[in-house]
């Protein structure tokens, strides 16, 4: 039998693709992607459905500045809320350019609050009461639960208090505005995912553009106010110590910071990736501090001035932005305080929902869902239920309910600053990011400066029970 032959098979390659490599031009990949890749690729993840669609050029430039912003601008900004701008209108009309140096220092003092608790979810991943469980004890974040439910939950109710105030300066009862706005804001967080609400809250900020304006058109007296910018002044009058703190508790605020360290671990930050969140939070801080001043500028400027210097409803606190549009004064207040009060009405429930979440150990987080974060969207429905509800009783006086709210914010805010400075000072928790000199020093003096103000005003408030008067 002849032996078997086996020939190798003969391939005649085209005139591209097998040719010497030296014959191949070299061709330099793109430093970029060119444009999107439009295929797509559905995952479940947690129990929910999710679509990771084209991928995108990396933003530069100006879009890329305006990439970083998210959790510090959306916090800071909740912060000029309904209360906010009640505390602010009063601070202005009551006591004119006064008091604007407390905001210009205050500002350095926000943003140093705010970025630490930035970098203590970039350094550990973890919310600030899910720190306090593991780092003090159960006990100590029980405490820490009932003080975030305390301050929390009258904010909550002046809110919706703010939400129902601009629907009657729109002509829209307050039947009818509560429960909208409480139903939108239920199933914007409930049926969104992180990256939708963040959005939707970042267009929400855009309504506070409003006050600039306002304080420019209203012609302020430059001299007055950069003689009460910067140079502070101090009353020994009980009226003006309780704005005071109003102002401290209205600018600092416990869920800002609740919400600025729970909404860094959602987004999923690393502790390499961390500069953004610095930015982030200085932007955001400095941003919403402007605007408050501006608050404080218009309604000076114009209430003052005129002598009017009682704001009892938001009727008054609009005519703050009559130099501006005359008598359309009514609407664009409306609009500037139903913003306001429904960027804070959603970031009010949703900073609780997470404090009392990481507090229990319980899963946590927009991206999840009802079945898998009972507790956290249980406490988030149940905050905008009885907040609303509570917020329809009538005969409400809407604009001292505000600021008392700032005011029980102030007293509460000692609290919360202290752990938060015990936490990101400790190199077990935060390693290498642990507080610099300087940031130590501007933390601590806030809150001795916070500290010493409450209790002088608490010390006042015992000296009133039995009809004395400390000042």
């Amino acid at each position: 039998m002849p032996p078997l032959h086996h020939e190798k098979p003969s391939y005649n390659p085209g005139p591209e693709g097998l040719e010497p490599l030296e014959a191949v031009e070299a061709v330099a990949l793109p430093s970029h992607p060119r444009g999107t890749v439009h295929a797509s690729l559905r995952l479940n993840i947690n129990g929910r459905s999710v679509r990771l669609r084209g991928l995108r050029r990396e933003p530069t430039g100006a879009w890329r500045l305006l990439a970083i912003l998210g959790p510090g601008l959306i916090a800071a900004s909740a912060g000029n809320d309904a209360g906010g701008i009640a505390t602010y209108s009063s601070a202005g009309a009551t006591y004119g350019y006064q008091l604007v140096w407390v905001m210009v220092l205050i500002t350095v003092s926000l943003a140093v609050v705010q970025e630490m608790c930035a970098r203590l979810g970039a350094a550990t991943g973890r919310g600030l009461l899910d720190l306090i469980r593991e780092r003090f004890g159960i006990g100590w974040a029980l405490f820490a639960v009932g003080v975030v439910l305390v301050a929390n939950g009258g904010l909550v109710i002046s809110e919706f208090v703010g939400i129902a105030a601009a629907g009657e300066l729109l002509g829209v009862n307050r039947l009818v505005a509560v429960p909208l706005a409480a139903a939108a804001l239920w199933y914007l967080v409930i049926y969104g995912s992180y990256g939708w609400v963040e959005r939707v809250f970042l267009l929400m900020t855009l309504v506070f553009f409003a006050y600039p304006v306002a304080a420019f058109m209203a012609h302020p007296n430059v001299g007055e106010l950069a003689h009460g910018a910067f140079v502070p002044t101090l009353r020994r009058d009980h009226d003006f110590l309780l704005v005071f703190v109003g102002l401290l508790g209205t600018t600092i605020t416990p869920y800002m910071q609740l919400f600025q360290q729970s909404s860094v671990v959602e987004k999923g930050v690393a502790r390499r990736h961390y500069g953004p969140e610095r930015l982030d939070a200085w932007a955001g801080s400095v941003f919403s501090n402007i605007m408050s001043i501006c608050m404080i500028v218009a309604t000076a400027a114009t209430l003052h001035a005129a002598g009017h210097t009682q704001v009892d409803s938001a009727a008054d606190a609009a005519r703050a932005l009559e130099p501006v549009v005359g008598p359309a004064a009514r609407t664009l207040f409306g609009v500037g305080l139903l913003g306001a009060a429904l960027l804070a009405g959603a970031v009010l429930p949703l900073a609780t929902a997470y404090a009392v979440s990481e507090a229990f150990g319980a899963p946590k987080g927009v991206h999840l869902d009802f079945r898998r974060a009972r507790l956290f969207f249980g406490l988030f429905t149940a905050l905008i239920v009885v907040g609303a509800g509570l917020a329809l009783v009538p005969g409400l006086p809407v604009i001292p309910l505000l600021v008392v709210m700032q005011v029980l914010n102030g007293a509460l805010l000692p609290i919360i600053l202290l752990f938060i400075l015990l936490l990101v000072n400790d190199r077990r928790v935060v390693g290498e990011l642990k507080n610099t000199r300087l940031c130590n020093a501007i933390a601590w003096t806030t809150f001795v400066t916070v500290t010493l103000s409450v209790g002088v005003m608490l010390l006042d408030q015992a000296f009133g029970l039995f009809g004395r008067k400390l000042f």
